[in-house]
């Protein structure tokens, strides 16, 4: 009878998001899940507000945007040119830079995870090939995919957000964020020049890039600018249906792969924390916090990423200021510093496949936080 039902679980497997499959061992959605619980135990009659807690049109604009990049990174042509860019690097110094410089660009189109499910990969198989330090890389590729995804509102889940909570447009986000983003990203050059020498390598890859599905492609990349706008219009659902309507006759399998397991998590950092700052002693607690300082808040939102991450710091701050500007740049600063600043951090810790990468990690991401601190404060104040 065992024998009979392991092949029935094993197709009922295969037809599960991976990313679903993988909470079960995900402690943060285990938290989330648990804190839920608890609430819902406390104050039973809470859970009927749990859907109206959730801000749909951030979870829509999250799930076309993983579609339109889990397309073009399925695509193969970002593996292409990542090969092509290895194959062509003279040094040590020139490689760090060209991936550091990939991330931070990728990132802020792709989405910061995205960017580092392209460019660690990459790292690692360059760095088996050319002997190159592949932890401290991957290191100042976190902080890259950091600092690049602060400047658009689609670069980070927390921009996400903050675009769609306060119906920014798409430009006046960016003009907003640049002047951080370019102080950061050419601090975070000179560091890279330091920190890997001009030492020449020489890359024997033998390996082909794979094969490009040029249909998938150019479909992520004409649906990308239209999706954009639309979410722009506020019109996101629109948006969603439109590209679920394209990709599940073209490619159904994407349907599956996107990372469902982010949106849940997302789902539940919503409505843990408006359930919480909805609670009477937290909010006595944070009125003394003075948030409506801008100062205060600034602080209190890298404070915060610093325990909690960056999103949900950005989403627990929105319930007490409407001031969008100064708390994106405080948690696009609190991404730096701690390794759980930023959820980007810990997904490049863990491609790394390092166990003492966050060691690495710490002895460059904390002073770049205190420089990143000081720069952002001089920027709003």
């Amino acid at each position: 009878m065992k024998k009979e039902r392991e092949p029935a679980l094993r197709e009922s497997e295969s037809w599960t998001p991976p990313s679903l499959r993988a909470l079960r061992r995900d402690p943060f959605f285990l938290g989330l899940a648990a804190v839920l619980v608890i609430f819902t135990l406390v104050a039973p009659g809470g859970a009927a507000t749990y859907p109206s807690r959730v801000d749909w049109p951030t979870i829509a604009a999250l799930a076309g945007l993983l579609l339109l990049t889990k397309g073009v990174e399925a695509s193969g042509a970002l593996q292409r040119s990542g090969h092509w860019l290895i194959e062509r690097v003279t040094s040590e110094r020139v490689a760090a830079l060209g991936l550091v410089i990939a991330a931070a660009l990728l990132s802020m189109v792709l989405t910061n995870d995205v960017a580092l499910f392209v460019v660690v990969p990459l790292t690692l198989g360059l760095a088996r090939i050319a002997h190159l330090p592949s932890t401290r890389l991957v290191v100042f590729e976190a902080l890259a995919v950091n600092v690049g995804s602060t400047l658009t509102p689609i670069g980070n889940p927390q921009n996400i957000f903050l675009w769609q909570q306060w119906g920014i447009s798409f430009g006046a986000f960016v003009v907003q964020m640049l002047p951080l983003v370019a102080i950061l990203l050419l601090l975070l050059v000179a560091m890279t020049i330091g920190a890997f020498p001009a030492h020449r390598i020489r890359v024997r890859d033998d390996a082909k890039a794979g094969a490009l599905d040029r249909t998938l492609l150019v479909a992520s990349l004409l649906l990308y600018a239209p999706f954009l706008v639309l979410t722009d219009l506020h019109r996101v659902g629109w948006a969603l249906a439109g590209v679920v309507a394209i990709f599940a006759p073209l490619r159904p399998r994407l349907l599956r792969d996107i990372d469902w397991g982010l949106l849940l998590v997302f789902v539940l950092m919503f409505v843990d924390l408006r359930t919480l700052a909805d609670a009477g002693q937290v909010r006595a607690w944070v009125a003394t916090l003075g948030l409506g300082v801008p100062e205060h808040l600034y602080f209190a939102g890298i404070a915060a990423s610093q325990a909690v991450s960056n999103v949900p710091a950005a989403i627990a701050l929105a319930e007490y200021s409407r001031d969008w500007r100064v708390i994106a740049h405080a948690v696009a600063v609190g991404g730096f510093g701690v390794m759980v600043g930023s959820l980007a951090n810990l997904i490049a810790l863990r491609l790394s496949g390092d166990r003492r990468a966050w060691l690495s990690f710490h002895a460059y991401a904390l002073p770049f936080l205190l420089v990143a601190m000081l720069v952002g404060y001089l920027l709003l104040f």
